[in-house]
C-alpha cells in the first residue's frame, strides 16, 4: 500500500500519518513513513525519543550527500550535474526506526514542472521514485501541501491520496485545489479525512460541502494531541478515541486499496 497524504498546511496531515503508520505496524506491516514537509515534524508525532530524532535530518538539506551524489552544490542551476543519482541505499542509510515504524525525513524543494531543475531537486525526485518502486508493506508519504512530489510517470504507483481537512470552507477550498492538482497529473484516487471535528452538524457539514471528494471518514477533535506534542509521546498512545479512529481507517484503506488492485488487473 502506498498512501499520500496531503492538506492545507495546520490541518493534521501529519497526526494522520503518525496515526496510521503505528496503526499498520501494530498489525505486523512494514511500515516506511517519509516526510516531505519542509519542515519535518513526523518524528515527534510518532514519539520517537530524542536520541534517534538527533540522527535524522532532511535528504534536502544534506549539501555533502547531495554534492557526492549529482557532481554538483546545492543552490546551482545550469551547468552539468546527474539528474539520475544513486540513492538506492539512501532510505537504509539516514532513516531510524521506532516501535515497528522506520521514518525518512526527505524534505522539500520545490519539484514542480515548472520549478528549479536544481541537484537537490535531481536528488529527491530520483529519491521519490525509488520509493514508490520499493517493495514495502506500506509507503506512508506525509507531504507539503499539494503533489510536487509526485509526477505523470510515478502516479500510478500511488494508490491513493488522502487530503486532510478541517470543517471550514477555507479548508474545503485548498483541498479542491489539491484535487485540480492531482487531476492534472492523473490522480483520481482521492478521498477526505476530516479532522477537528466537534460535532455531528460538523460531520453533515464535511460531507455536504466536499469538494465532489469521497469522505472516508473524519478524527474527533481532541485537545490530547496538543498535549502529547507537549510531553513529547506519541499521538496513537495519548489518544485513546484518535487510535480507534486510526485503526478504522487502517481496515477500511486496506480493503479499498484491494480493490483498487483487482480494478487494475481487470483493465
Amino acid at each position: 500500500m502506498k498512501i499520500a497524504i496531503s492538506g492545507k498546511g495546520g490541518v493534521g496531515k501529519t497526526t494522520l500519518a503518525a496515526l496510521l503508520a503505528q496503526a499498520y505496524a501494530d498489525t505486523g506491516h512494514n511500515v516506511l513513513a517519509v516526510d516531505a514537509d519542509p519542515s519535518p515534524c513526523l518524528a515527534g508525532a510518532l514519539g520517537f525519543p530524542a536520541e534517534l530524532r538527533a540522527g535524522l535530518h532532511p535528504i534536502a538539506e544534506m549539501e555533502e550527500l547531495i554534492y557526492e551524489r549529482t557532481g554538483a552544490k546545492p543552490g546551482t542551476s545550469g551547468g552539468f550535474f546527474t539528474l539520475n543519482p544513486r540513492v538506492d541505499d539512501l532510505p537504509d542509510r539516514f532513516s531510524a526506526i521506532h516501535r515497528g515504524v522506520r521514518l525518512l525525513e526527505m524534505g522539500s524543494v520545490e519539484l514542480g514542472g515548472s520549478g528549479c531543475i536544481c541537484p537537490e531537486s535531481a536528488l529527491l525526485k530520483t529519491l521519490f521514485t525509488h520509493l514508490l518502486f520499493k517493495q514495502q508493506d506500506v509507503l506512508l508519504l506525509d507531504m507539503y501541501a499539494g503533489v510536487e512530489h509526485l509526477g505523470r510517470a510515478t502516479v500510478d504507483f500511488v494508490d491513493t491520496m488522502l487530503i486532510v481537512v478541517e470543517p471550514t470552507r477555507r479548508s474545503l477550498g485548498t483541498a479542491a485545489q489539491i484535487k485540480s492538482l492531482a487531476s492534472d497529473i492523473g490522480l483520481t484516487r482521492l478521498w477526505l479525512v476530516g479532522n477537528k471535528v466537534y460535532n455531528d452538524e460538523e460531520v453533515v457539514f464535511l460531507q455536504d460541502a466536499a469538494p465532489d471528494i469521497p469522505l472516508l471518514g473524519y478524527l474527533p477533535a481532541d485537545p490530547s494531541v496538543i498535549e502529547a506534542d507537549r510531553l513529547g509521546v506519541a499521538v496513537y498512545d495519548h489518544s485513546p478515541s484518535l487510535r480507534q479512529a486510526a485503526v478504522k481507517f487502517s481496515q477500511e484503506l486496506s480493503q479499498l486499496i484491494d480493490t483498487i488492485s483487482v480494478q487494475r488487473n481487470v483493465e
